[in-house]
């Protein structure tokens, strides 16, 4: 049965890297299917994504040949100081979202991923919001967690998350409009797998009713962005962002109704690209390969 795979890597930039990986995976038997690459001429490294699958029909033929790839890869990688990671494509990844009272991109996540446009799996649905709140949606076998959460308990409510994301073995965590502030030590322990979307306007209009505050500025473009968490609130390396414009005639809950809409689809494309290996971290920015 043939098997796809999808290597990701990083590395100081030098001669040979796409030589050295291709021509592995020939050797092997292998057949790549997609390649992207980038060389970051400001910092000298060298980012690659490779997609290959095995031909040979016969299962035993197939195992050798992954067995010898992965010794003969770990040579390669210690060689040029690689970062890098292979996973199967046709795995799941395990997903968590958390989300608050605003449910329209918890909601949007559910839907794509019941008309098979997001393959992953959720591994729990958290809020710190009871689950009566989202009596309107439908979560079908998936668990949902309440955690509540205030000033006092929020050490412990955070512990208790991320052993949650342990005891699910969660690959990503998702903020579906979380309206909590991560602690830096819980920021730190998910960095590279937390994804958070929020309005544009930041460093702008921080604080509560930020359309409204827009709307009063008079301006003319509202967009999200999605990036991961880092310990620096909202700082974090940008994966995805969209704007649209708007105009004078527009209300603030015009402003607020577009803005959910910019939310739902820079979320979706965040975690759709994370999950199938296309961001790959650069220092406080990312590299985002094409689907």
């Amino acid at each position: 049965m043939t098997q796809r795979f999808i290597l990701t890597l990083s590395c100081p930039n030098r001669p040979g890297i796409v030589a050295a990986v291709s021509g592995l995976i020939f050797d092997v038997g292998f057949n790549i299917f997609d390649a992207h690459q980038f060389d970051d001429t400001e910092t000298g490294r060298f980012f690659m994504r490779v997609g290959f699958n095995t031909v040979d029909q016969d299962s035993a033929g197939n195992e050798a040949a992954l067995q010898r790839f992965e010794s003969q890869f770990a040579i390669i990688r210690q060689q040029f100081a690689m970062d890098a990671t292979v996973q199967p494509d046709d795995r799941p990844r395990r997903v968590m979202i958390l989300a608050s009272q605003s449910d329209h991109c918890l909601s949007d996540l559910l839907y794509r991923l019941r008309i098979g446009e997001l393959p992953v799996t959720i591994s729990a649905i958290v809020s710190n919001h009871p689950r009566e709140t989202y009596a309107h949606l439908d979560f079908g076998d998936i668990p949902f967690h309440y955690l509540p959460v205030t000033a006092a308990t929020k050490d412990v409510q955070e512990q208790a998350l991320l052993d949650l994301v342990d005891s699910t073995k969660t690959d990503l965590v998702v903020l579906a409009r979380y309206m909590q502030i991560l602690s830096d030590n819980l920021a730190t322990a998910l960095s590279g797998r937390c994804i958070n979307i929020h309005h544009s306007f930041l460093p702008g209009f921080k604080g509560a009713r930020p359309y409204h505050q827009a709307h009063r500025r008079g301006v003319k473009l509202i967009g999200a962005t999605a990036h991961y968490v880092t310990a620096d609130l909202d700082e974090g390396p940008i994966i995805e962002q969209d704007v649209e414009r708007i105009s004078h005639s527009d209300t603030p809950d015009d402003l607020i109704r577009k803005g959910r809409d910019i939310e739902r689809r820079v979320l979706a494309r965040a975690v759709l690209w994370h999950v199938q290996g296309r961001v790959l971290l650069n220092g406080s920015k990312t590299v985002v390969f094409p689907a």
